[in-house]
């Protein structure tokens, strides 16, 4: 691990990712923890929208906050939720979920641990 991170919003750069219809924004704590955590803003790419798939994420810790727009999931435990700005989620390891829609200005913070875990899409 290293010392004090700072990410600065100047001047960020943003990147392909997980998901095709966002763009990521890595804010160090991946390197800063060796990998124990991530934490990263997402935006959404205007113009691209999410395909309503079913899955999980073979992790220990999701939290999301919205921090711009909205984003609509569906969960296998508690059904739709729509999170507009200042809403979040903490999602439980390995609950199915899917998106099925966002802003075009979609904003949001995500930190998870381990940083690096594997998506599994269900077969539909």
């Amino acid at each position: 691990m290293t010392g004090t991170t700072v990410s600065r919003a100047e001047g960020a750069h943003f990147e392909e990712g997980l998901r095709a219809f966002f763009a990521y924004r890595d804010l160090g704590v991946k390197a800063a923890t060796g990998g124990a955590f991530a934490a990263h803003v997402i935006r959404a790419i205007p113009g691209r929208h999410s395909v309503a798939q079913w899955h999980t994420h073979d992790l220990g810790f999701q939290f999301t906050i919205v921090l711009k727009g909205w984003v609509r999931f569906e969960y296998e435990d508690i059904g739709e939720v729509t999170f507009r700005q200042g809403d979040s989620v903490y999602q439980p390891p390995m609950v199915r979920h899917r998106e099925l829609g966002h802003s075009e200005d979609l904003e949001l913070l995500e930190i998870v641990s381990p940083a690096e875990f594997v998506t599994k899409a269900d077969a539909d």
